[in-house]
């Protein structure tokens, strides 16, 4: 393993104390955990395995499986998650969140961005961003599979989110970072880190801060959170934006935490921080504050006006839409539109949301694909399989074995004898995989060519 960097051993034995910064720099030569959080949406089964302890949906693996392999995981039943990161989780407990709009500022891969859907519940809105355009596919995709239904995944700057003045309940930004908490899982990470990183990553991280805050409501909670050490991006930040905001900014009441989790909890500034170690909890490095925007008299740091643009989305018709509601749980609940090419789903009360979005920002998903219409017949979005709001008996189902599933996953074939004629909904133990059309003798395979499996 590349060793770890000179300067960033000598900083942690000075900043941690010789015997504290051995310790840390030891734990960071040794395997990482592995953990991941169940979707509480999609019925999962609770493995025996250790719960991680303060998620509530958080569990440790024994040994790292081959997640490719597990049709389980392709079907968005569960996220491999780091454990420390899941702690965002329980900054939002008590907050009220279910119905509520959460904005994921940094968000790709998607890990906080599920967590805050499931949060949030199927009739909150999550606003899943990410400004580097290869990143973002990767979030929609996990976004789809997770499979609520409440995402809009965009890709635009922070100052973007500005001009939402007051649209949020909850804002989160886990930063871009030098990534020293990753030196042990991702060894590359050693190599590609400095000093001049390090400096620069923080006085990215204040902006960033600095441009969302004003979509934060009064009364709302801000949540910084990075995967690094270093004071400089992490209790540093936390202060001088503190000395930024001002009395806009207070405490929240942070509750104790139990000793034997070994988070290291502190405060900076108006925040209550939370360090995560190697050494002393199960996960890897970590850093969280949270803070509250001053519920009374706050004000609204100017901010460029949110001019709308045309909206790209459309109406549907009546005939389209009698044929979308055939293929909802809750038919009652939804409304329909088009963009592009594709017809979406979204729940009613978030409809004009959603269209306020896209006047505003770059939204690249949102709501629930479910597909086109083919002489008035939908043929199913690969995303509208994921999703948890779908009817269960809307086509016939084909209930796949496990060499079969990942046949299916590969986009190989597949024999037609295990399909009824038309089209089918794919499962594997009950979960949604996709779905498959038989024609005579032959089975079209329709999993999303993004999602499958290359490995043979």
């Amino acid at each position: 393993m590349t060793p770890l960097p000179e300067s960033f051993v000598s900083r942690v034995l000075e900043e941690l104390g010789p015997d504290e910064g051995a310790a840390l720099c030891r734990a960071l030569d040794t395997p990482s955990p592995t953990s991941v959080r169940l979707n509480p949406d999609k019925g999962a089964k609770a493995p025996s395995a250790e719960r991680v302890p303060w998620s509530e949906w958080g569990y440790y693996l024994p040994e790292r499986p081959l997640f490719t392999l597990d049709p389980a995981f392709h079907a968005g039943a569960y996220y491999v998650q780091e454990a420390s990161s899941q702690f965002v989780g329980r900054l939002l407990r008590g907050e009220g969140l279910q119905g509520g709009r959460i904005l994921d500022l940094c968000a790709a891969p998607g890990g906080k961005t599920t967590l805050y859907a499931s949060v949030a519940g199927p009739d909150g809105c999550v606003v899943a961003n990410e400004v580097d355009r290869r990143r973002v596919q990767v979030l929609a995709d996990n976004v789809r599979k997770w499979g609520l239904g409440n995402v809009a995944v965009t890709t635009d700057t922070p100052d973007r989110f500005g001009a939402l003045e007051g649209w949020f309940d909850v804002v989160a930004a886990d930063a871009p970072c030098s990534g020293e908490g990753m030196f042990r899982k991702m060894p590359e990470a050693r190599e590609a880190w400095s000093e001049g990183e390090v400096v620069s990553c923080a006085a990215r991280q204040l902006d960033i801060l600095k441009a969302a805050w004003p979509a934060l409501k009064p009364g709302g909670l801000l949540i910084y959170s990075t995967c690094t050490f270093n004071h400089a991006e992490d209790e540093s930040v936390a202060e001088r934006f503190s000395e930024w905001a001002g009395e806009e900014l207070e405490p929240v009441d942070a509750e104790p935490l139990p000793e034997e989790w070994g988070i290291v909890a502190g405060e900076a500034g108006a925040f209550s921080t939370f360090r995560f170690f190697p050494h002393r909890a199960k996960g890897e490095g970590f850093f969280a504050a949270v803070a509250r925007k001053r519920a009374e008299g706050a004000s609204v740091r100017p901010s460029r006006p949110a001019k709308g643009r045309r909206s790209v989305l459309q109406a549907v018709e009546k005939r389209e839409a009698a044929e979308l509601v055939r293929w909802c749980a809750e038919p009652d609940r939804m409304h329909f539109y088009r963009a592009g090419e594709l017809l979406y789903g979204c729940r009613r009360g978030r409809a004009a949301e959603i269209e306020f979005l896209s006047q505003r920002l770059n939204v690249i998903y949102a709501g629930v694909a479910m597909g086109q219409l083919f002489k008035g017949v939908l043929k199913p979005d690969g995303a509208l399989a994921f999703w948890t709001g779908l009817k269960d008996d809307v086509l016939p189902v084909a209930e796949l074995d496990g060499e079969e599933a990942l046949r299916y996953l590969r986009k190989a074939d597949l024999p037609a004898d295990r399909f009824a004629e038309g089209m089918n909904r794919v499962t594997w133990q009950g979960f949604s995989l996709g779905f498959a059309k038989r024609i005579g003798n032959r089975v079209n395979n329709l999993y999303p060519n993004s999602l499958r499996i290359q490995n043979k």
